[in-house]
């Protein structure tokens, strides 16, 4: 008996890891690390300094602010991320689980009722009954308590292969989570400008109208004199009506920029009119980048992305998986063991003369399969090379995320430098037409016409300085930034 009690011993001494050990991603860009720097990073105001992780903060609009830290808390995406994560914990647990001995008590009693076959003590367990033919019946009572035990020893190391896979696994759940967050931020953060922007449209198309308005009626009262055309006077309307009905899509906008960030905090929509609603008459100003936008560089990009790291940890996973798999070619060995009392008393369960053992070892080898474990080992090679070919278009693609988004914020500056110059032009000339009209050589209408070539150099301003935003705010998210590392548990370590 003390023999039976080594083979689990020795199972452990001879234990071993069979797959490929993870040897960490492939060198993907490796001209772009050395390199140092983006290629599409020409313009002044972008500096190599590591970014700032709440970079929200640096558009100094506090409802803004406010905005995004609200969603991270309660948005509906978030949570169901971190549910994620938590599901990955628990299939840890479970494959720590798995490496130990399962223990049970099976307490047990049996009440049987047999034909007489001569049971010596059926006396003791039962009493006989006759019906005149000579037959009877005997009764019998059993009383068990017992400790049942199994343990299947890991001794090629499939075990431990499944839960190294688990580890990578939770460590791609924190990075999806991470990579829910910087999606997120960036989302509420483009929604919001795009809010002020089309807010900010409607009072300039507003006011517009009005100039046009009065344009129209002045032009109407020069018809009725005979000092204009009914040219003017279509010409005119026609104008008035084109801008009034852009403020209708416009209106729409707004309402559906309300309501996208309402549902983005976790709110019903209309529950954030309040807050994000102007006072009349005025314009919204719209958040401006930094003077300063740090971006560090590729490697930096490459190691902080968290869409890249959740592709390095899965192709970390589909690697241990391989080691599972292959572990099942190999025999498997189970230990079965039960410790127990009974007897047909209930006084045999606590009488130590009716203590039985049992150990039973069982050895499991499906070398005549067919191929089936082969097939599922080919399997998990393939989605190793799966997971490695998508974590190298991973860094490919967040690479060009990059530089695509570097490239249209320098063009969009330099576009809103001309539109600037431009609505400094239409300023000057509005004044100049004020001056004309004050000393009597300008007409009201063409000072009207003035003021509302100004308005619309304005309202080109407003949207491109939304667009350089919303193009900075695309920086963001393409570096990977608006999260933190969380406080992992030991388990993902």
């Amino acid at each position: 008996m003390r023999a039976l009690f080594v083979l689990p011993l020795l199972a452990s001494v001879v234990a071993c890891t069979v797959g490929p050990d993870y040897a960490g991603p492939p060198k993907v860009a490796s001209a772009a690390a050395e390199r140092g720097r983006f290629v599409r990073a020409e313009d002044q105001s972008v500096t190599p300094a590591p970014g700032i992780a709440r970079w929200w903060e640096t558009l100094g609009d506090p409802t803004l602010t406010t905005l995004v830290d609200e969603a991270l808390a309660g948005s509906p995406t978030i949570d169901a991320a971190q549910g994620r994560v938590r599901e990955a914990q628990a299939r840890i647990d479970q494959g720590r689980a798995n490496l130990l001995p399962n223990f049970s008590l099976a307490p047990s009693y049996i009440h049987a009722t047999l034909p007489g076959v001569g049971i010596g003590n059926s006396s003791d367990s039962g009493s006989g009954s006759g019906d005149g033919s000579g037959s009877s019946t005997d009764t019998l009572n059993f009383y068990n308590l017992a400790a049942n035990a199994s343990w299947e020893p890991d001794i090629f190391g499939g075990k431990r292969r499944s839960l190294e896979a688990a580890r990578a696994t939770l460590q791609q759940r924190y990075a999806d989570l991470a990579d829910a967050q910087v999606s997120l931020s960036a989302q509420v953060a483009q929604t919001y400008v795009n809010l002020r922007d089309a807010q900010a449209r409607v009072r300039l198309n507003a006011r517009s109208t009005a100039l046009q308005s009065q344009a129209l009626e002045l032009t109407r009262q020069r018809f009725a004199a005979g000092t204009a055309s009914r040219l003017d006077v279509e010409r005119l309307e026609s104008e008035v009506r084109s801008t009034d009905a852009q403020n209708i899509p416009l209106t729409a906008q707004v309402a559906m920029y309300k309501d996208a960030l309402a549902v983005l905090t976790g709110r019903t929509p209309g529950e954030l009119d309040a807050t994000l609603d102007v006072p009349e008459g005025s314009v919204p100003a719209i958040p401006l980048p930094p003077a300063s936008v740090p971006i560090g560089d590729p490697a930096a990009l490459i190691a902080h992305r968290p869409d890249v790291r959740a592709a390095e940890r899965a192709l970390a996973a589909s690697t241990a998986n391989i080691g599972a798999k292959r572990a099942q070619m190999f025999p498997s060995v189970k230990f079965t063991g039960m410790l127990g009392t009974g007897g047909t008393s209930i006084g045999d369960v606590v009488d130590s003369s009716s203590l039985f053992t049992l150990l039973t070892p069982q050895l499991n080898w499906s070398f005549l399969d067919f191929g089936r474990n082969r097939a599922a080992l080919h399997e998990a090679q393939a989605q190793r090379d799966t997971a490695e070919a998508q974590y190298r278009q991973s860094v490919l693609e967040a690479l060009q995320d990059a530089e695509d988004s570097l490239a249209r914020f320098g063009a969009t500056r330099r576009q809103l430098a001309g539109l600037a110059g431009a609505e400094r032009s239409a300023d000057i000339a509005a004044t100049l037409s004020r001056q004309r009209f004050a000393a009597g050589t300008g007409t009201l209408i063409d000072q009207l016409d003035v003021e509302r070539r100004q308005l619309s150099a304005s309202s080109a301003v407003i949207q491109s300085t939304a667009a350089l935003t919303v193009d900075y705010i695309a920086i963001q998210k393409a570096l990977g930034l608006g999260w933190s590392e969380p406080q992992k548990a030991q388990s993902a370590q």
